[in-house]
């Protein structure tokens, strides 16, 4: 038997519960793993309140990392005892065990620990797609990145500084604009005291910017269109604010032409091949020491404690990764 986090109807962190479970044997093409660290992403709440509606009862969580207890027919490419880490699961990786497809599990580095690869795997593919295949952030370029003290922003500020880019990022307190300055943000902007696009201006000397990376959603919306230079890009990565919603195109001509785009790592990271071409990036640098993933301890919570990590999550008093340890 083993333990995980179930949910029986959407909602808030109310309706997660911790069950008791027989685990399936691993199917053709899967491997199972023992979780030693799981990662926790806002898109796991997306999954819990229907946003992003699951078939009910479900699992949450696609990111942990830990070791390879069996495998399942046919599989070559990994054997039971490797440390590996994984993202983009089937749900269910807020458990002791998970059983998952081997063309989403990366062999991890002996230098890379269980806890640092559940903290940045998932973030850490997400930061590689937006600054290396959505739109190709180049050398002393500048660019607005919103939430840049969150699990995402972080690894951003410090990829924007290894690349020699310019990242201004939104925060929502000094101690946050501090913390992303310290990961290598080039400018910080207080969305709860500063216009974001007055700012952008006085910082740019009054031009804008070819891309916005934009994960909060509603809320910022139409301050990231107005930031955007002629034929700019936004990239609408997220809805920590709520969804967009409603939009007239007509204010992408007013605004000059704009392009607007909403990805997500399930649209580019979709082989093994990829995946192997992703993570080597994302290890290299943080072997390196060029990405630095430190989760406080007080955003380290017990697997049974799920409730407790998400209403902390959602009540933005986190700063970068949480995990639940099992």
């Amino acid at each position: 038997m083993a333990k995980r986090i179930q949910i029986s109807q959407h909602g808030g962190p109310e309706v997660m519960q911790a069950i008791d479970f027989d685990p399936a044997d691993p199917l053709a093409g899967e491997v199972q793993i023992e979780n030693k660290a799981i990662g926790i992403n806002y898109i796991d709440t997306y999954v819990r309140s229907g946003l992003y509606p699951a078939s009910l009862p479900s699992g949450l969580g696609s990111e942990a990392a830990g070791i390879v207890r069996r495998v399942g027919p046919g599989v070559t490419v990994l054997k039971p005892g490797d440390r590996v880490v994984y993202a983009q699961a089937t749900l269910g990786a807020y458990s002791e065990v998970h059983n998952v497809a081997v063309e989403r599990v990366a062999l991890l580095p002996d230098a890379i620990s269980f806890e640092q690869a559940a903290a940045s795997f998932l973030k850490g593919l997400t930061v590689y797609y937006l600054l290396r295949q959505t739109y190709v952030v180049q050398p002393d370029e500048r660019f607005l990145f919103h939430a840049a003290a969150g699990g995402v922003g972080l690894i951003a500020c410090q990829w924007a500084k290894a690349l020699g880019a310019h990242l201004i990022g939104t925060v929502g307190s000094a101690e946050k604009a501090q913390r992303a300055k310290d990961a290598g943000a080039w400018a910080t902007i207080n969305y709860r005291e500063e216009n974001i696009a007055e700012r952008v201006s006085e910082l740019t000397q009054g031009k804008k910017l070819r891309v916005v990376y934009d994960s909060v959603g509603k809320d910022t919306w139409e301050a990231s269109l107005d930031c955007l230079q002629r034929r700019g890009l936004m990239v609408s990565f997220g809805n920590a604010s709520g969804p967009v919603t409603g939009v007239d195109l007509a204010i992408l001509n007013q605004k000059g032409s704009l392009y607007v785009t909403r990805p997500s790592l399930y649209g580019y990271i979709t082989t093994r091949d990829a995946l192997t071409q992703a993570s080597n990036e994302l290890f290299s640098l943080l072997a390196s020491g060029a990405i630095k993933v430190d989760v406080p301890e007080s955003q380290k919570f017990a697997l049974v404690d799920a409730r407790q990590a998400h209403q902390a999550l959602e009540s933005r008093v986190t700063q970068g990764s949480s995990l639940l340890i099992p």
